[in-house]
């Protein structure tokens, strides 16, 4: 005798045309989203001028049959590093960096201490930092950042960046780097162009992370530049130690003489958000071509900051402002262009 099994009935809704096509057309639109994500280079970049020009220089100068086509040897692109790839407000992070150090060499040497201009920085920190004149800038990089092997250097950097955190965010300092700004250097650097730092902060500060962190190389960095001095250890090993004396002061006219010394090419691209980048830009202008130049705006005070020729840190006069509308150069605000700012948002 066959046994029958029993018959569910009802068990599953039937699927009328209708929800047919509605559960069809959400799966097309989940596709469509999914393939948009995967080929739209610039994903935390809002559609408009600024992401355009980006996209346009890059099809302009590495389409062979275009006129403006660069060779691979000569795909050029300089970034500033605070203020254009990561956050420099209340202060830049290499000065916040100088400070902790002296801080802590006035510890072991009181005399320090009580000696100008580290008493009244001690004192005064930030607000005296940004104050601070040039003589006395060189004097504090001096006392935090030369004297010592320039490996003995990089490890002091790399030690602080993984303890030191932001006040705002709570979070390293190498977490406040603007998404969008990889995103930018990622695109360029598939198409063939080498990506290069020229930062008014201290050459070896920036080469202790700038590999991991932006995935630019040691050699691709440009900075203020000390000089250093050749010797032997008590192995017979050769070092290099760091003098208290600077080569370049990367800020301003500094910056195409670090390119010219460190590069030797003008840049096809040059990215910067104050009147101390504004010497780069126009030296990547003066190459020819079509060379894109762009400045980051700080206008965002809910997601990072909102500051510009009122700010000592980071300043953007009308002039500057003046300038880009003249020569094309083409702003970016941080409110409009970007979705995010950083790659935890």
């Amino acid at each position: 005798m066959t046994r029958r099994l029993p018959v569910r009935r009802n068990s599953v809704l039937p699927l009328w045309p209708g929800r047919l096509i509605a559960l069809a057309l959400c799966c097309l639109l989940l596709v469509a989203t999914a393939a948009r994500a995967q080929t739209d280079p610039l994903p935390s970049w809002n559609e408009g001028p600024a992401k355009q020009a980006i996209l346009a220089f890059v099809g302009a100068t590495t389409e062979p049959s275009s006129p403006g086509y660069v060779p691979p040897e000569a795909r050029i692109a300089t970034f500033d590093q605070d203020g254009t790839t990561w956050v420099e407000q209340p202060m830049y992070t290499p000065m916040l960096y100088c400070l902790a150090r002296l801080r802590e060499l006035a510890k072991e040497k009181p005399e320090l201490a009580e000696a100008e201009p580290f008493k009244s920085m001690l004192a005064g920190g930030l607000e005296r930092l940004a104050d601070a004149s040039a003589d006395d800038i060189g004097k504090l990089y001096a006392a935090t950042m030369t004297g010592m092997p320039v490996e003995a250097l990089g490890n002091q950097v790399r030690r602080w960046l993984e303890t030191a955190r932001d006040a705002r965010w709570g979070r390293p300092y190498t977490e406040l780097v603007y998404q969008p700004m990889l995103e930018v250097m990622q695109l360029l650097r598939a198409h063939g162009y080498k990506t290069y730092f020229v930062t008014g902060g201290g050459q070896d500060f920036l080469r202790a992370y700038a590999e991991k962190t932006y995935g630019v190389p040691p050699e691709q960095v440009v900075g203020t530049l000390n000089a250093t001095k050749f010797g032997y250890d008590a192995a017979g090993q050769a070092f290099l130690t760091e003098e208290p004396k600077l080569l370049l002061v990367n800020v301003g006219p500094g910056k195409p003489q670090g390119i010219h010394l460190m590069i030797g090419r003008h840049p096809q691209a040059a990215f910067g958000n104050s009147d101390g980048d504004k010497e780069m830009l126009e030296y990547a202008q003066a190459g020819g071509g079509t060379p894109l130049m762009m400045l980051v705006r700080h206008d965002d005070a809910e997601r990072e900051y909102a500051y510009a020729a009122q700010s000592k840190v980071g300043t953007f006069p009308d002039s500057l402002m003046a300038e880009a509308a003249q020569k094309g150069w083409v702003v970016i605000s941080m409110k409009n262009d970007w979705k995010r700012i950083f790659s935890w948002e």
